[in-house]
């Protein structure tokens, strides 16, 4: 296998969350939701572990203390902005998997499994996925009829036939280094939000496809749940919830 390194976005402040405390400083069972990604991060088989920090971002190193590197965002321009802010720590080796620090139910294994398929094809990004009952509001995983991977489409871009598909994006990733960073460099801020997008990356990485050869691959997790991020209280109580149940 070769080499796994892990940056996880842990910049936003979390309005919804209500608190002043940074959004992946909330806690489950004493734990922070970060950590728990950590943990997954680490029992995936990486060896380094980069925190993108913005809002907050003493509290948070305070808190999780030396074992893993910190990046700061001083801006939130967007999610490729914040994994560009890591492209020291990234640099061309290997694979790195790009996770988000409010999904504290996501798992080693889980993570295991997308590294080991991304591997296996020789691809250049995979992602993670996962089916869905009422997909509305998440990105589409879109496929031919041969099931390998068309695009990402946002709901507000979808067909009234891919609104229909389940499958989603989970926002977590592995990119094989040298590939992401090339890719990085082409990203815009050309659109409505003037930010600059990580799913874009897939869509440059992607073209590569018409050389024959497949880029781009998504594995669709095998519980939804683990891909769940944490936005607000409520969301927090759940992944609480849940977190109880699966540890049973």
């Amino acid at each position: 296998m070769s080499k796994l390194k892990a940056v996880i976005l842990a910049a936003g402040k979390g309005v919804r969350m209500k608190s002043e405390l940074p959004k992946v400083l909330h806690e489950i069972n004493g734990i922070t939701m970060v950590e728990y990604v950590i943990a997954a991060a680490k029992a995936a088989g990486a060896e380094e572990i980069c925190l993108v920090v913005g809002h907050g971002a003493e509290l948070v190193r305070q808190r999780i203390g030396n074992d893993v590197e910190y990046v700061l965002q001083k801006e939130q321009l967007g999610t490729g902005h914040a994994v560009k802010c890591a492209a020291d720590f990234i640099g061309t080796e290997g694979n790195v998997l790009i996770l988000c620090g409010d999904t504290p139910i996501i798992t080693g294994p889980t993570l295991k499994a997308l590294v080991a398929y991304h591997e296996k094809h020789q691809l250049k990004a995979t992602v993670l996925s996962t089916i869905l009952e009422d997909a509305t509001g998440y990105g589409r995983i879109v496929r031919d009829s041969d099931g390998r991977f068309i695009k990402i489409v946002e709901q507000k871009d979808a067909t009234p036939e891919e609104v229909n598909i389940r499958e989603i994006n989970s926002g977590m990733y592995v990119f094989r280094a040298a590939d992401l960073q090339e890719s990085l460099k082409k990203i815009t801020n050309q659109n409505a939000q003037k930010e600059y997008y990580l799913t874009d990356t897939i869509e440059i990485l992607h073209k590569d496809t018409a050389l024959g050869k497949e880029a781009v691959g998504a594995l669709a997790a095998q519980c939804a749940d683990e891909t769940r991020g944490v936005n607000t209280p409520e969301q927090l109580a759940e992944a609480a919830r849940i977190l109880a149940e699966l540890s049973l």
